[in-house]
Formats: C-alpha cells, sequence, structure tokens
C-alpha cells in the first residue's frame, strides 16, 4: 500500500520562509521511495519578509500558505485541512519560517510558543504514534510536540542546543550526514542546512530522514 506523508511548510526562501533546497530534497526522496505526498502551511502572514539577494528586510508582508504554494507548484492545502487519520506520517523541513512563521523561536528561544495550527497538527501525529521528521531549526519545537526527554538534534550550534536542552529536549550532536532517532517518540532529525555547506550535504542526511520514517510506517 502507497505510503501517505504530510509535508509542512513555513514559507518560500531560507531567511523567512521554509529552505527552498531542504523542501525540495524531502519531496523529491519521497517520491522516489513512491510515497504520497500532499504539502500544508498556514493560512498567516509571515513575522517579516528579506530580500534574500541583500539580506534586508523588506516594507513588505507575505502570507506563509500564498508563498508555500511556490515550492508545492500550488498544490498544497491550508493547514486547517490536515487530518492525521488521513496520512502515516508528518515531516517538516527547516529554515527560518519554522523559527519565525511557524513558532517565535528565533525572537523567544527557549521561551518560544508554537503557532496553534501547527502545534495541532504536530501533536495529533505524535499522540497518533505517527513518525515525524524535523530538519534545520525545526526540532527547535521538538519538546512543544512530545515534551520533555525528547532525543533530537539541529547539529551541534551549542546556543541553539542549550536552549533546546531550557525546553526538555535532550540534545544530540550529529553530523550533517546522519540522523538521530527517538524510537519512543518516533521521531527523526537531521541537521541539514544547520551544517551543511552544499546541497549534496543537506541530501545525504535528508534522504536518511525520508528512508527511516517510512521504515517507521512499516
Amino acid at each position: 500500500m502507497q505510503k501517505k506523508v504530510a509535508v509542512i511548510l513555513s514559507g518560500c526562501g531560507v531567511y523567512d520562509g521554509a529552505e527552498i533546497h531542504e523542501s525540495v530534497l524531502t519531496l523529491l526522496r519521497l517520491d522516489q521511495r513512491g510515497a504520497q505526498v500532499q504539502c500544508f502551511a498556514p493560512d498567516i502572514a509571515q513575522l517579516h519578509v528579506v530580500d534574500h539577494y541583500s539580506g534586508d528586510e523588506m516594507d513588505q508582508t507575505r502570507n506563509v500558505l500564498v508563498e508555500s504554494a511556490r515550492i508545492a507548484r500550488g498544490n498544497i492545502k491550508n493547514l486547517h485541512e490536515l487530518h492525521v487519520g488521513d496520512f502515516d506520517a508528518l515531516i517538516l523541513p527547516g529554515g527560518f519560517g519554522v523559527a519565525k512563521n511557524l513558532s517565535d523561536f528565533a525572537i523567544s528561544g527557549a521561551l518560544c510558543t508554537v503557532q496553534p495550527d501547527v502545534l495541532t497538527a504536530t501533536q495529533a501525529f505524535a499522540k497518533a504514534g505517527k513518525p515525524i521528521g524535523l530538519m534545520c531549526i525545526a526540532p527547535a519545537i521538538a519538546a512543544k510536540i512530545f515534551g520533555e526527554g525528547v532525543h533530537c538534534t539541529i547539529g551541534s550550534d551549542h546556543d541553539t542546543a542549550a536552549a533546546l536542552q531550557q525546553m526538555g529536549a535532550l540534545h544530540m550532536e550529529c553530523t550533517v550526514d546522519e540522523i538521530i532517532v527517538d524510537e519512543q517518540h518516533r521521531l527523526v532529525s537531521t541537521p541539514a542546512y544547520m551544517l551543511a555547506g552544499r546541497i549534496s550535504e543537506a541530501a545525504s542526511g535528508i534522504n536518511k530522514l525520508v528512508d527511516r520514517i517510512l521504515e517507521m510506517v512499516g
């Protein structure tokens, strides 16, 4: 039976949305493995808009769902439409959108909150015992999803790891081409562009994450 995987995006672009390479690599690997995929994003305003050429903040407003649709080639749904019973697993690519739009980790650090629709969706998968994949900065919200004691990685950045541990997560250092698997919580994480210097390095860990998630589906 074809495995069904939901992917939550956080906009379009590493500095204010979903990391495009991570998102595309995730979708590519899922397709290569024969999974049926549906992308979702919350229908909310981005925290801000960043000019990815200059790095400067722009005087614009953009919508997370609308921007995420660029990556999904229009095949995306409002996060309100995500029902855990329709899918076998869930994956969140990284990018600052996770820390700015799906949560306020970029501003509040260990005191962050998760956007309500995102928290409802991710906790539903956790409570159902369905595997979840978090990459790059996305494990910053792992403790909010699973509670204290969850094992995860953002690579080896000590300041970020310290914030995760303050939130109750158990951070495990990890190289870019490896994954951390928390069997109890059915969570798989990988550093991706927290460490990757080029797209092939990001792919090495992302492919392993996707493969492990599909294996956990059974």
